[in-house]
């Protein structure tokens, strides 16, 4: 069969979580609490730290972005998975599954640019306290925020309005329960030599250049640890960028899991648990993660739970 021209082509189909019609209502209502958790969760962050001035800090700055993007990370997917599941249907438009694969592709290269800046602030902060607010000064993290939003923006505009000259066969059924750039291209019919190469190319600088960033700060800090005499003192040192490390660990940890089972398995439903490892489970427990394991974030959370029952 020929293939068509995109523009001729309406639908993707998304693969069904489950082909049990009797488990679609636990799985909906796992993701719909899922979700709502993440929601909830990250907006209290935002909410702790805009009206916390203890908390108008580098740091805290960077953690209400990485919240932001976090609940715009689950927000291009899961809704739309809800509605596919509560309404039997499992199509999507072109239009509307090459926006939200442009989404998808922003919100995470946002999401790597963000805790690399975050490391990079940790680094400074253990690295050269007596400096550290001349380095991470408000113009300067201005800047680092900016920077990441264009350079997330322009990548994703620019893979995606690549995909706008492939054609695609009658095969659109995208093995995942949304629609993936990469996936995306697989099912194109013309060639796709220049998408690859982009996204490899995207991969490598996007990828590559924060997971470097991030391993020379956390390099250059335990060197700066180890230095300190005193056990006490490296436990406060190290105690400061646990929960980045630990959320660095989530996000890149679940993001080689995608990588290693797209190479090695052929299964879809192996594939479909990885992504959803990628795109929805790190962005619900990182507001835990600060939450639990920050002090001035329990303080905070604290000083908002009493007013919030004072008022109640």
């Amino acid at each position: 069969m020929e293939p068509g021209n995109q523009t001729g082509m309406s639908y993707f189909f998304l693969m069904r979580l489950t082909h049990d019609l009797t488990m679609e209502p636990l799985i909906f209502g796992l993701f719909l609490f899922t979700y709502l958790v993440t929601i909830l969760g990250n907006l209290l962050i935002i909410v702790t730290v805009i009206s916390d001035s203890h908390l108008q800090t580098p740091m805290y700055l960077f953690l209400s972005k990485l919240s932001f993007t976090d609940i715009c990370l689950s927000t291009t997917t899961v809704p739309n998975m809800l509605k596919n599941i509560y309404t039997q249907d499992q199509s999507i438009s072109y239009t509307g599954c090459l926006t939200q694969a442009c989404f998808v592709l922003n919100f995470a290269v946002l999401e790597s640019c963000v805790l690399a800046a975050m490391a990079y602030d940790r680094y400074a902060a253990i690295c050269h306290p007596l400096n550290y607010t001349v380095i991470m000064n408000q113009h300067f993290c201005g800047i680092l925020i900016l920077l990441s939003l264009v350079i997330s923006i322009a990548n994703s505009l620019l893979q995606c309005l690549m995909v706008l000259r492939l054609s695609f066969c009658t095969n659109v059924a995208l093995p995942l329960f949304f629609c993936e750039l990469a996936q995306v291209i697989k099912l194109a019919c013309s060639d796709t030599l220049i998408n690859y190469i982009l996204i490899y190319l995207a991969t490598f600088i996007f990828g590559g250049i924060p997971v470097s960033g991030i391993i020379f700060s956390y390099t250059r800090i335990v060197s700066s640890v180890l230095k300190i005499s005193t056990l006490r003192g490296r436990y406060k040192a190290f105690s400061t960028c646990g929960s980045h490390f630990l959320v660095v660990s989530l996000f890149y940890g679940a993001a080689v899991g995608v990588y290693v089972c797209s190479a090695i398995t052929v299964s879809p439903q192996i594939t479909t648990v990885s992504y959803m490892m990628y795109t929805v489970l790190p962005q619900m427990l990182n507001p835990f993660i600060y939450s639990l394991r920050n002090r001035d974030m329990k303080k905070a959370l604290g000083k908002i739970t009493t007013k919030l029952s004072c008022l109640l």
